[in-house]
């Protein structure tokens, strides 16, 4: 039976109990991924991960939110680092977006194994709304177009994004063609401000 092999907080647990899951999914893919072999993997005892997760789609929830959570920090970072003008936004959002997507596959295989779950459906509504918000926010200053018009864009604009998304994962386009169509329909749908 695994022990624990030094004492952590619990956050700090969470977080090498999360590491290691993300480890799990990338080499055996998230039917590899149970508590029992989180607990083995992470050298800690079923309790422990039961504790922190109490069931696998539990933890697969954890999972997606805290991928969603890197993925939403480093888009922000990007976003704050970018020179201000509307074509080096719009090419930021889209290139993080397709970061996303290439560099956290974990996402997608999650989401799939969740698929039907009514809790995961509720996250994705919750996550899938707090992009869009943060979208919108960043182009807000660049558009003529109404906060809440601007924000119902924003929702096409993801659509269209997770469907290149796709075709860029089945290797039908690279990341320079994903990256330049999505800036294309980002600074298409902006109406943009005259004076910017």
């Amino acid at each position: 039976m695994a022990t624990t092999p030094t004492r952590l907080s619990k956050q700090a647990r969470r977080e090498q109990l999360l590491d290691t899951a993300v480890a799990i999914v990338r080499t055996h893919g998230t039917d590899g991924l149970t508590l029992v072999t989180l607990a083995e993997a992470a050298g800690v005892s079923r309790p422990i991960t039961y504790g922190h997760f109490a069931t696998r789609p539990g933890l697969l929830l954890a999972l997606y939110r805290r991928l969603d959570e890197h993925h939403r920090a480093a888009i922000t970072q990007a976003l704050q680092d970018a020179a201000p003008n509307i074509g080096e936004v719009a090419r930021v959002i889209s290139a993080a977006y397709f970061a996303c997507a290439t560099d956290m596959p974990e996402l997608s295989a999650i989401s799939a194994a969740l698929k039907g779950n009514p809790e995961m459906e509720a996250v994705q509504h919750e996550l899938t709304d707090s992009y869009t918000d943060l979208m919108a926010t960043a182009l807000l200053p660049y558009s003529g177009l109404p906060p809440q018009a601007l924000r119902l864009r924003c929702v096409g604009i993801l659509g269209a994004a997770e469907a290149i998304a796709a075709e860029l994962n089945r290797e039908r386009a690279t990341d320079g063609e994903a990256v330049t169509a999505l800036t294309d329909l980002i600074l298409g749908s902006l109406d943009a401000k005259a004076d910017r």
